[in-house]
């Protein structure tokens, strides 16, 4: 059995399933989600694959976790493990994801495998691209308001922009970690599509609307998206994938926001810069989108 242990908001969330369902497709055997960390986790919307998707994999017990890691199953021991310095005193099936870009290794891990990290690579399960897409097909109905932008978006020719704050914002510790989009990638990638896109209209995403249409210059019919909150934000992430063409932030969300749209002519821009600190992000963007 593969388990994944799941945290984090929506798009790092479907990261994990990701890597995780590729993983035991590939090696023929099942594959489970430990959502134990969640019991006091207060960020975000929780644990929410299966309320949005209706992920077909199942939670996975205290007795699987135990079986696949035996005396490293309780979380003060993986928390203790997954420091680098105490690598050599892990089990083999206790994955910890090595660094932020593609890791290799993970093909090699074995069967019973309990997988650690954020995977954060369409690399992880590009071979499995179409179940993956399957798994993550929007389960509730939408509601009229949406429904309405539903058809408004395939009536143009619709482009999504997503401006990530919130956190970002408010959160010191996440401000020195990510960083913001700065307003010149946003007007650069306006440009860029804008040179592309015979009429393109905009729908913009923000948990910060008042911000972006007081700051960004939009010379484009617009429209600004902002009634999706709390536990029905992650339509946003729906009506995203509906539009034809993608400028996303430095966010899993409007990744996967873009990634789910399967067009094969779709224009994605993202930011060359990801995060404020050093880590290697070559591998979280598709070569065939743009950076900039």
């Amino acid at each position: 059995m593969v388990i994944a242990n799941i945290i984090g908001g929506l798009g790092n969330q479907m990261f994990q399933y990701a890597a995780a369902r590729a993983l035991a497709l590939e090696k023929g055997t099942s594959c489970s989600l430990d959502v134990s960390d969640f019991a006091n986790y207060k960020l975000h919307q929780g644990f929410e694959l299966q309320r949005v998707f209706g992920c077909p994999l199942p939670s996975a017990s205290s007795a699987e976790v135990r079986a696949v890691l035996g005396w490293q199953s309780s979380p003060l021991m993986r928390r203790l493990l997954a420091k680098p310095t105490m690598s050599a005193f892990r089990r083999r099936g206790l994955v910890i994801e090595p660094h932020f870009n593609y890791w290799q290794g993970l093909k090699d891990v074995p069967e019973d495998s309990y997988l650690i990290g954020y995977w954060q690579s369409e690399r992880y399960f590009r071979d499995a691209a179409q179940t993956i897409r399957e798994d993550f097909t929007f389960r509730n109905p939408m509601s009229a308001p949406n429904a309405a932008l539903v058809e408004q978006i395939r009536r143009v020719d619709a482009v999504s922009l997503h401006v990530r704050r919130g956190d970002y914002v408010r959160n010191p510790k996440t401000t020195a970690n990510h960083g913001l989009c700065s307003l010149d990638y946003y007007q650069a990638a306006i440009q860029y599509v804008a040179e592309r896109v015979d009429a393109p209209f905009f729908f913009i995403f923000s948990d910060d609307p008042t911000w972006v249409k007081n700051n960004l210059k939009i010379e484009f019919p617009c429209q600004y998206i902002d009634h999706n909150q709390g536990a029905e934000s992650y339509n946003d992430m729906r009506l995203m994938s509906l539009c034809q063409h993608h400028i996303i932030a430095n966010s899993s969300f409007s990744w996967w926001g873009a990634w789910l749209n399967p067009g094969i002519d779709k224009i994605v821009v993202a930011p060359q810069k990801w995060f404020a600190n050093a880590n290697d992000v070559s591998d979280l963007v598709p070569s065939e989108w743009i950076r900039i």
